[in-house]
């Protein structure tokens, strides 16, 4: 994908097929360092470390746990209105519950779900499978930056933000290996999605599209 499976490389996401993972490594190499236990050779899963998420998880809302070795560093910022934090908190759920899924090799995991849906959660699936099909996963450090929210008058929410991929790897179940690639440009991706409210408070990201190697999410 361009940042993570076997090469996996993430065909350049449209609209239907956004997602935050597609390993586009970098010279950094710590994600080695991390050597989470591979499940028996044909499982394809992983044991899940303890939550990544806050030690309060909202009620309804399933418990995200990751493998130790997928961090991340969200330098979005407070905002001050409970609607445009609540939008970019609920965003951030459903990049790490996709990578939960990931991890799980659960193409239909219910978490990531709960947080998507349309096109962006067809598009979810589509992605996490592409994993599972490689019996792969992700590694590393993703960083995301740059996000602006903007509220519509239609009850929808407009968010975009940029990812730098260049200290994520695809990690191989069967045999532990990282594949640690060069930095390029295209480590750097800008979003754009669409978000609404559902019944249940959940911010849910309808529909989400993306650019490879954009200009203004590069250093």
């Amino acid at each position: 994908m361009n940042r993570r499976p076997i090469l996996l490389a993430v065909p350049t996401l449209t609209a239907a097929a956004a997602l935050t993972l597609s390993a586009c490594g970098s010279d950094d190499s710590s994600e080695g360092k991390h050597n989470d236990k591979i499940a028996e050779a044909g499982t394809g899963a992983e044991k899940l470390a303890s939550p990544s998420t806050s030690a309060q998880t909202p009620a309804g809302r399933p418990k995200i746990e990751l493998p130790s070795d997928i961090t991340y560093e969200f330098e979005w910022q407070k905002t001050g209105d409970p609607q445009k934090d609540a939008v970019l908190n609920d965003a951030e759920q459903r990049i790490k519950a996709v990578d939960m899924a990931i991890a799980k090799q659960e193409p239909l995991d219910k978490a990531y779900r709960l947080y998507s849906e349309g096109t962006a959660a067809a598009g979810s699936q589509e992605y996490i499978q592409e994993f599972v099909d490689h019996k792969a996963r992700t590694t590393g450090l993703t960083r995301y930056y740059n996000e602006r929210v903007d509220l519509k008058g239609d009850g929808t929410a407009a968010l975009v933000y940029c990812e730098d991929q260049s200290k994520a790897f695809n990690k191989f179940l069967e045999t532990g290996k990282t594949d640690v690639t060069p930095v390029t440009k295209d480590s750097y991706v800008a979003y754009a999605g669409t978000l609404r409210k559902n019944d249940n408070g959940v911010w849910v990201t309808e529909r989400l599209i993306s650019e490879r190697g954009s200009e203004k999410c590069r250093p």
